[in-house]
């Protein structure tokens, strides 16, 4: 354990030492009170796995000079979005050359052992390798956590352990997911030179420093007919490949979520990317997928959950870390209020909420309540059959073969409205418009 715990008794124990585990542990450390940081694994993210973007602005919310000595791969200087069709493929993409700091990528390992030396220097006492078996609670009041070891106890607990809580279960604050609302990352770190990997991806050198990096979305394909979606991430030597797919697809067609990686791997669009490139890591995880309807009950007497824990990604964004760091430090921000107050009932923790209600987290979940629901009513639609034929579009557009375009373009409508019956297109439309309104309202 990191710094002297003699005693078994602290203003906040926090349990998990992820992104928001770490914000919450930090602010309340910030405040001049006792925090204890507890991870059941050896050491702070052994056992996480994520795309690898991290937004700047949360960043800097928690640790104002991270850019200093952060372990950084690579800022995102490309947001690329590819739609896959069997054997062709169709890319957008866009460079921001003003604003070239606003996200980077990371390797989560380093990323969180490097948040909690920092959090080490300002004061939190950081114990892992301590797994907790259940929250101690007296009169409906949670007062402290029972380990393998032996009990500690807190005015206040900080629920910060992922997706599937079993501690926030344990108080009735969440119920059980349903493999509906929870989707299965699978990713592979991908070995690669970096010379080879900025040639391929064309990726721009960065004021003399590390080149920019590249953030990829991969839509359709081997994914088609299921809502899943993959992804790459240009490291400064590796590259991250992966995708996140329903758990309840996986589930109905039995698919096996490593062979479909294998497949997406194979697809010309990607497989050029990553040729003699050496496996180093293979790593899956589940991720929050319900939005805004599957938020819990974010707090009781004495006691906040934040993160994953509290189901809050914006999944449409690919945003999870962002959110996570800032409920931590909004959680953070309460327990510090009501240790003032001395009152750590629901009366002063409802303060977090508030919050989060206020900040653009709940904001944007809100937003895109509905949108996750319609597509996946329409996945074959969305997912599959658009991209497939904005592919057959441009292979016609871009063709020239001594043949007229005039009966390719006839042809390729009379298809279109052939295999998509008029009830299918309006039940499309319908869903475009549910999920446009729903932004916009």
């Amino acid at each position: 354990m990191s710094g002297d715990f003699s005693e078994n008794k602290v203003d906040v124990i926090v349990v998990g030492a992820g992104p928001a585990g770490v914000s919450a542990a930090i602010t309340v450390a910030r405040g001049g009170k006792k925090v204890v940081l507890v991870e059941r694994g050896s050491f702070a993210g052994s056992k996480n796995m994520y795309g690898g973007v991290i937004y700047s602005h949360a960043a800097e919310e928690i640790f104002p000079n991270f850019q200093e000595s952060a372990p950084i791969e690579r800022f995102v200087g490309e947001h690329r979005y590819i739609l896959m069709s069997e054997k062709d493929s169709t890319a957008i993409s866009y460079k921001n050359f003003e604003n070239k700091t606003n996200s980077f990528i990371t390797i989560r390992a380093n990323w969180d052992k490097w948040c909690v030396e920092e959090a080490v220097k300002e004061g939190v006492y950081y114990a892992p390798d301590t797994l907790v078996k259940e929250l101690i609670v007296e009169k409906g009041k949670v007062i402290g956590i029972k380990t393998d070891i032996e009990d500690y106890f807190a005015d206040i607990v900080i629920l910060a352990d992922g997706v599937n809580s079993l501690l926030a279960k344990q108080i009735g604050l969440r119920e059980d997911i349903k493999p509906k609302n929870v989707a299965l990352g699978v990713k592979e770190v991908i070995k690669l030179p970096q010379e080879v990997i900025n040639q391929r991806f064309g990726l721009q050198s960065f004021d003399g420093l590390n080149h920019l990096g590249a953030a990829i979305e991969l839509v359709g394909g081997p994914l088609e007919g299921m809502l899943a979606l993959g992804f790459i991430y240009t490291n400064k030597d590796s590259v991250s490949v992966g995708i996140g797919v329903c758990l309840e697809d996986l589930k109905t067609k039995k698919i096996k979520p490593y062979e479909l990686l294998e497949k997406l791997k194979k697809h010309p669009a990607i497989s050029s990317l990553i040729e003699d490139g050496e496996l180093l890591e293979y790593s899956a995880h589940l991720i929050p997928e319900g939005g805004y309807s599957c938020v819990p009950k974010l707090y009781t007497d004495g006691a906040m959950v934040v993160g994953d824990a509290a189901m809050l990604v914006n999944n449409v964004h690919f945003e999870g870390t962002n959110f996570a760091m800032l409920s931590g430090k909004f959680a953070g921000e309460t327990a510090l209020d009501a240790l003032e107050r001395n009152d750590f009932s629901s009366n002063t923790l409802c303060l977090y909420k508030k919050k989060l209600l206020n900040s653009f987290i709940l904001k944007d979940l809100y937003t895109y309540k509905d949108v996750i629901k319609t597509l996946s009513s329409r996945t074959g639609s969305f997912l599959g059959y658009y991209p497939k034929k904005l592919n057959e579009f441009f292979s016609i557009f871009t063709c020239a073969d001594g043949k007229p375009k005039q009966e390719k373009f006839r042809k390729f409508t009379l298809d279109f409205f052939r295999k998509r019956s008029l009830s299918e297109l309006f039940k499309d439309a319908i869903a475009g418009i549910k999920i446009v309104f729903g932004i916009l309202k």
